[in-house]
């Protein structure tokens, strides 16, 4: 079992931090409100750390899951001068690729790994300790790290060397915005066409237009309940480093910056939390107060 500091208790961080725990790793925990780290410690075998470096000193495994890349650069400076030879850091939070490779660079002066290893799953993803993970770095790093992350994913992939984590996450995020997009159209054109919704549902899940987003949300979407996801907030984030990358590889995201654009239209319809299903908003079918 390893020794291992989590850094950053939300709606993810706090379920994956417990996993860790129950799989009979050393965790000590830390995040920027005091109380979520009080509240783990109540649920789960491990210590509150008071800061960054407190919780990753001695550690093993350094693990975050915290907001954006200021976030990050923010927290790695605090723990900076607690990270030595052979510690590894795992960066969870879907981030730049660019500030990966600023981190990583960062680590190998000090003797230690760094992986990007961003997460697709969601909230009951991190519950059930299914999380897809896609990890950019060294293959050594990667090799030893994978037992540790194994306490909550179901999937776990090295892409490639540093950043390539974050910008496979980017191709999860462009997929889904389209996906959510297409059956939000769909979903109201058959209700504009006088269609019953799980009918026409039933008659095409299973052939070329299923998706995860259409077994999952396409009931709570025709009954305007957007409380069961990722939020549009963090949606819009994630596009935002998805499309500075883009123009900074030269790819062609047109459809991506259009659904952006959607979720702007909702969050300005009062939807910031709401989950990214919420794209039929702007169709008419709107969110329950």
């Amino acid at each position: 079992m390893a020794r291992t500091a989590f850094l950053g208790l939300g709606v993810m961080g706090f379920h994956m931090a417990g996993h860790l725990a129950r799989a009979g790793h050393q965790v000590s925990v830390w995040n920027r409100t005091a109380g979520k780290s009080t509240a783990w410690t109540g649920m789960h075998r491990g210590e509150a750390a008071k800061d960054p470096a407190s919780a990753v000193f001695g550690a093993e495994f350094v693990l975050m899951c915290l907001g954006d890349d200021p976030d990050v650069r923010a927290v790695f400076d605090q723990f900076e001068s607690s990270l030595g030879a052979g510690m590894t850091v795992i960066d969870h939070t879907t981030a730049s690729a660019g500030l990966a490779r600023e981190l990583a660079a960062r680590c190998k002066a000090k003797g230690a790994r760094f992986i990007d290893a961003p997460v697709s799953g969601g909230e009951a993803g991190a519950i059930n300790g299914k999380l897809t993970i896609m990890c950019g770095g060294e293959p050594a790093a990667f090799t030893g790290a994978e037992p540790v992350m194994n306490a909550f994913a179901r999937k776990i992939t090295l892409i490639g060397d540093t950043g390539a984590g974050q910008l496979a996450k980017s191709v999860n995020q462009i997929c889904i915005a389209g996906i959510v997009q297409g059956l939000a159209e769909g979903l109201h054109f058959a209700e504009a066409a006088g269609l019953d919704a799980e009918k026409v549902i039933e008659a095409i899940s299973g052939g070329a237009a299923q998706s995860w987003q259409m077994e999952n949300r396409w009931k709570t979407m025709t009954e305007g309940k957007f409380d069961f996801g990722f939020a549009v907030d963090w949606m819009r984030k994630d596009l935002r480093i998805t499309l500075d990358a883009a123009r900074e590889t030269g790819a062609s995201l047109p459809l991506t910056a259009l659904v952006d654009q959607y979720y702007a239209d909702v969050q300005a319809m009062g939807g910031a939390r709401w989950d990214t299903s919420s794209l039929i908003a702007r169709l008419g079918k709107r969110g329950e107060s």
